[in-house]
């Protein structure tokens, strides 16, 4: 895969190591859109309980799910190992 460096530079990633900033990543996205947790939970066909807790940085959200709902709130997920590769850094 080729990443192009105007569109993915490095250093304008927030790298999320834990479920609490994938959650708080996920909520600023979400109101960004302004989407209510309600509003994803429908896009995605979950409980809105579910959004909730993720959000909330549920450590044991599936992740196909997860996966899901930061699509629908515009998010990325994009692997920075494989971006570092490209572009011929270790």
């Amino acid at each position: 895969m080729s990443f192009d460096a105007r569109i993915f530079p490095i250093g304008m990633f927030t790298p999320l190591t834990t479920a609490a900033e994938f959650g708080a990543a996920l909520s600023r996205a979400r109101k960004g859109l302004g989407l209510t947790q309600r509003d994803l939970a429908l896009a995605i066909g979950v409980g809105e309980r579910f959004i909730v807790e993720l959000e909330a940085g549920k450590p044991t959200a599936q992740l196909g799910k997860a996966l899901a709902a930061a699509k629908a709130a515009g998010m990325s997920v994009v692997d920075a190992a494989e971006i570092a590769i490209e572009r011929g850094r270790p």
